[in-house]
């Protein structure tokens, strides 16, 4: 082939992958402008995804890490189904493909392979409203547990009845309904203009390619094997160890999770999916961050962990904050192991900060920003969501407007991140006084493990909750009446290198 004729072939490649990343985009701003509640279409808790017919993961929207990642158990989950092509699947069973209960999938067929969305509910029936709740041990606690199941109206009918607010269900699902119908519709299109198997043909190359350069930047590494441990705070006190040991040999690199504590009676414990969801993310962050998202910057990493422990969690055990706060813990340890070869940021406040609020006639669930870790060249940026979430801050005007409540305050927690020659940055201050009795679910982590500085930085300043001035528990569940005040303070980042003679 000439040179000019693979130069027009690559041309095309190019075309056909920003075609299909686009859909994936699209498909996000569908689901976030159709969406009915808040945590979607204020904070864009949700993600959104294409794969081809194989089940890999070919272009995803730059939404929430821990979904993405997850997200080809899902599809394989699905394909074990048979799906036929007018086929809409619905899941949430974290050990059939799902992350926890509150983030419900949809699956459909296109012309190509599958289109994905995930959607966090502000509420899936559990016993508590919003379905976080802080004391769960077992996953039917947690809410309706639903396994792959084709979803018609009575279907959807039958689980929106079993959780609170049933219509705003109804409404965010069907607001994923509404990008799978944009989906399938672009995905058409494309194969109509370019040939379906032109595109079959790219979405391969697309994966190959995102393959090819992860693998490059890894073999760049140094070779060798390197351990960390870090701590998750359980309820009741003690401690639970993650330790992670990551082997870089050549152009690939697994990370073993052998020597973590076994799975616990709480609701820390997590899949395998969302651990690899952890993983994937760390080496994404330290190979080629601007990569096209594909599943083929995964292919060069190999994620082991012993079943039956804290991060790969055998049923019937509850995993709610599994998915939200181990997450977070998992990502702080494999940065930490990697730190030993190379230069990794200070560790940011490694924890969502969970505060849902409800009663039987409204549910609103919300992560709280933090600060994020300093690194060799910039200071962290404060009042952040970081590592495995990436949603936006609910508006003020939005909450009040869809909730009773009022923000009392909303702003940085001055001087909490960690000091250094690059300093942490600073946690939030979120200050809500509800309007009418209701319950508090808050389940956090870092409340006494504080974020870790490196190369001589100091440490951020842990967590705090409150509730009407007295301190509350890393993770409790309270009864609140009209007039209550939750008051949460975030995590600082930790600050990164020493501070020299005085500068």
């Amino acid at each position: 082939m000439c040179h000019e004729s693979v130069k027009k072939l690559e041309l095309k490649l190019q075309l056909i992958g920003a075609a299909l990343r686009s859909i994936a985009d699209e498909m996000g701003a569908v689901l976030i402008r159709s969406a009915f509640s808040a945590n979607i279409k204020e904070r864009r808790d949700c993600s959104t995804a294409l794969f081809d017919a194989s089940g890999r993961m070919i272009a995803q929207a730059e939404h929430i890490p821990v979904h993405l990642g997850a997200m080809p158990d899902a599809v394989a989950a699905v394909r074990e189904q048979d799906p036929a092509p007018d086929d809409v699947f619905i899941l949430n069973d974290p050990f059939t493909g799902g992350t926890h209960l509150p983030d419900i999938t949809l699956v459909t067929c296109t012309p190509v392979g599958f289109a994905v969305t995930r959607a966090h509910h502000a509420d899936v029936g559990a016993r508590e409203p919003g379905s976080l709740p802080a004391d769960s041990r077992r996953l039917d606690e947690e809410g309706v547990v639903i396994p792959p199941t084709r979803l018609d109206d009575a279907v959807l009918d039958a689980l929106v009845a079993r959780m609170r607010n049933p219509d705003e269900r109804r409404g965010d699902l069907r607001a994923q309904l509404a990008a799978h119908a944009l989906a399938g519709r672009r995905l058409e299109e494309l194969c109509e203009r370019r040939g379906t198997q032109r595109v079959e043909d790219a979405s391969d190359e697309l994966y190959r390619y995102s393959e090819r350069i992860v693998r490059a930047a890894i073999a760049e590494l140094p070779d060798g094997r390197f351990e960390a441990t870090d701590l998750l705070e359980p309820p009741g006190g003690g401690e639970l160890e993650i330790t992670a040991a990551v082997t870089i040999a050549g152009d690939e690199l697994e990370i073993d999770f052998e020597r973590t504590a076994p799975q616990h009676d709480s609701n820390l414990n997590c899949p395998l999916a969302v651990t690899r969801s952890a993983c994937y993310f760390v080496v994404r962050c330290l190979t080629s961050p601007d990569v096209p998202a594909s599943g083929g910057a995964f292919a060069p990493v190999h994620v082991q962990a012993p079943e039956g422990c804290l991060v790969n969690a055998r049923p019937p055990v509850a995993v709610a904050a599994g998915n939200v706060e181990t997450s977070s813990r998992i990502v702080d340890v494999v940065f930490a192991a990697f730190g030993h070869a190379v230069d990794v940021p200070a560790q940011g406040q490694g924890t969502m900060n969970n505060l849902t609020l409800g009663n039987d006639r409204f549910t609103y669930y919300e992560t709280v920003g933090g600060g994020q870790g300093a690194c060799p060249d910039a200071d962290g940026p404060s009042g952040v969501h970081v590592a495995m979430s990436n949603t936006l801050s609910t508006p003020t005007e939005a909450l009040e407007l869809a909730y009773p409540v009022r923000v009392e305050r909303h702003a940085l927690r001055l001087a909490s991140g960690g000091s250094g020659r690059r300093r942490g940055g600073d946690g939030v201050v979120r200050e809500l006084r509800v309007l009418e009795p209701c319950r508090l679910s808050l389940v956090g982590e870092r409340r006494r493990q504080a974020p870790q500085g490196a190369h001589g930085g100091e440490p951020g300043r842990p967590g705090r909750d409150f509730l009407n001035g007295s301190e509350l528990p890393a993770k409790v569940t309270r009864d609140l009446l009209d007039g209550d005040v939750v008051r949460v303070e975030t995590p600082g980042g930790g600050g990164f290198g020493r501070v020299r003679n005085g500068h």
